[in-house]
């Protein structure tokens, strides 16, 4: 009898099988919800700083265009001898060229550039790999 008062307290091996996998489903669903969540977040962040960065590359620009206004007509000072036209070619060659080497650059970055959240994206990788082949 001390027996069967022991077994009526302990839960079947069914119960416990469906209750880890009923906490196994919850930890999918909430570390996909987490996934999301970060991806939310850093797609938030993402669009301030582009904001930022448009708004500044416009301010830059307008001045940098102003600014090689100014260069070439003080090349065309410095160098009476110079057609005007020989001044903006100097100028535009040089600034290309610089606009070559920050492009290339840039894109080098972007290759290298991961957008997703490593963490949450390798755990949530590793709870469906156990999901699907629990041995």
């Amino acid at each position: 009898m001390a027996t069967d008062v022991m077994h009526d307290t302990e839960p079947s091996m069914t119960k416990l099988v469906g209750g880890i996998i009923d906490d196994t489903q919850r930890l999918l669903v909430q570390q996909g919800e987490l996934l999301k969540a970060d991806i939310r977040k850093d797609f938030k962040e993402a669009k301030e700083v582009g904001l930022s960065m448009l708004i500044a590359g416009s301010l830059l620009g307008a001045g940098g265009l102003l600014l090689s206004f100014m260069l070439v007509y003080l090349i065309k000072w410095a160098f009476p001898a110079l057609h005007e036209s020989a001044c903006f070619g100097i100028v535009g060659g040089v600034l290309a060229l610089a606009g070559g080497i920050v492009f290339y650059r840039g894109r080098e970055k972007l290759d290298k550039l991961n957008p997703l959240p490593e963490q949450s994206a390798e755990a949530l990788k590793e709870n469906l790999q156990w999901k699907t082949n629990p041995s």
